[in-house]
């Protein structure tokens, strides 16, 4: 196990998120599986009780402790993409296996896990400032998934 990681709480299916993670995402993958030597409130001896699990490179931990705590927005995965189609791969992923869509750029999987799908192109215009950061920052404000060509367009005025 790193020694730090970002530790996700799932009802009781971390498995089964570390699994599709590691389906969809490059560079992750289903690194350990351990289940419960006893019972515990939540679960019983031998239910997964926890997975190690990496996803774009960034190591994770999901722990099924049950319906206690739910996700939330104030944690994401922020995901940059290169392009229309890494967008939208990602994105219909997410959103097509149970997920929900939100605005600018941000969906919720099918555990309640936010993630911003980005198009490196938005965060590099944002991060130069002036009227074309102005002009991208406002035509991606009514979107859900980032159109690249709107986002460019915007960006040359």
């Amino acid at each position: 196990m790193n020694k730090n990681t970002i530790c996700l709480w799932y009802d009781h299916d971390a498995e089964a998120a570390a699994r599709f993670y590691a389906a969809t995402f490059p560079d992750s993958s289903l690194d350990r599986v351990v289940h419960a030597p006893a019972d515990y409130p939540d679960g019983q001896q031998g239910a997964v009780l926890f997975v190690e699990f990496t996803v774009c490179g960034v190591a994770c931990s999901g722990i099924n402790g049950g319906p206690h705590f739910k996700q939330s927005e104030a944690f994401s995965f922020l995901i940059q993409t290169e392009d229309q189609a890494e967008t939208d791969r990602y994105w219909n992923a997410i959103v097509g296996n149970g997920g929900q869509e939100s605005q600018c750029g941000w969906c919720k999987d099918r555990w309640g896990v936010s993630w911003q799908i980005t198009p490196r192109i938005l965060m590099e215009t944002m991060a130069k400032g002036g009227d074309p950061a102005r002009r991208v920052f406002e035509v991606m404000m009514p979107m859900r998934k980032i159109d690249i060509a709107t986002i460019e367009k915007a960006a040359r005025g």
